[in-house]
């Protein structure tokens, strides 16, 4: 199965879905993977980690969306994403369902299996994959080391 990492649109997000080490364990798991190229430059990862890490790097985030059995995306993606997906793909991102239902229906219409991580329950059994309670304990470190200073 090949996952694919795109590159964040949105100008404000510095995140990237995985990093070299998360690349390496998909691929003993016996995913290919495959990145956008500098997908991952606002962390501070670059294209070359990532291929020493075992990633293939494409060109166009199209090619992921067109090409890829999963995609892995921090942000929910903008409505001229989804229309660059391939009907199965299965995508596993921030969806803000509730907030987004044009952005479902587009889904569904574009037969995309869509996973909202932050629709995951805060629950022991799905506290692997908790990405609300994750992300808000590391903004928690952050807000005390800025407010230090």
């Amino acid at each position: 199965m090949k996952v694919g990492i795109p590159a964040e649109i949105s100008p404000s997000e510095l995140r990237v879905a995985a990093t070299p080490k998360t690349v390496k364990r998909l691929q003993k798991q016996g995913f290919e993977v495959y990145i956008q190229h500098n997908a991952g430059v606002k962390a501070n990862f670059s294209d070359k980690e990532f291929e020493e890490a075992g990633a293939k790097i494409v060109s166009s985030a199209s090619d992921i969306y067109s090409k890829m059995d999963i995609v892995l995306k921090v942000k929910e993606p903008s409505i001229e994403e989804v229309g660059m997906m391939k009907e199965g793909l299965v995508l596993l991102s921030y969806l803000w369902p509730a907030q987004n239902q044009d952005l479902l229906k587009k889904l569904a219409d574009q037969k995309v299996n869509a996973v909202a991580m932050d629709a995951i329950p805060r629950i022991s059994r799905a506290q692997k994959m908790d990405v609300l309670s994750s992300m808000a304990n590391i903004a928690g470190y952050r807000a005390v080391i800025e407010g230090s200073f």
